[in-house]
């Protein structure tokens, strides 16, 4: 189970600090290693990025990677989710999954 990588969006990192998560999110503004995300819940986040990763900024990503603090993450890998994505459809679903009446259901 320590394999685990939660889906979650900015105000529930501060949850997950020191653990793996994945971040749906689309990137904003780019520095030699970082980059700042919107995440689905309109939140911004921090992100270590990994050497020479390729970020495209008219393209959303999900960013598996550590919980620094409550606003950073450190990337271990990112995936390319291209030009379209419904935000709201995934901040809903991270939503639910964090719900008490499913999440004791389905991950525990």
């Amino acid at each position: 189970m320590s394999d685990l990588s939660t889906r979650v969006n900015s105000a529930r990192l501060p949850d997950y600090v020191g653990k793996t998560v994945r971040l749906a999110c689309k990137p904003l503004q780019r520095s030699a290693d970082l980059v700042t995300v919107q995440a689905a819940d309109g939140g911004e986040v921090m992100v270590q990025l990994l050497r020479d990763v390729d970020i495209d900024a008219s393209s959303y990503i999900e960013v598996v990677g550590k919980v620094m603090d409550a606003t950073t993450v450190k990337m271990m890998s990112v995936i390319h989710l291209g030009p379209d994505l419904d935000m709201k459809l995934v901040n809903d679903t991270i939503e639910l999954i964090h719900d008490p009446r499913f999440y004791t259901r389905m991950f525990t």
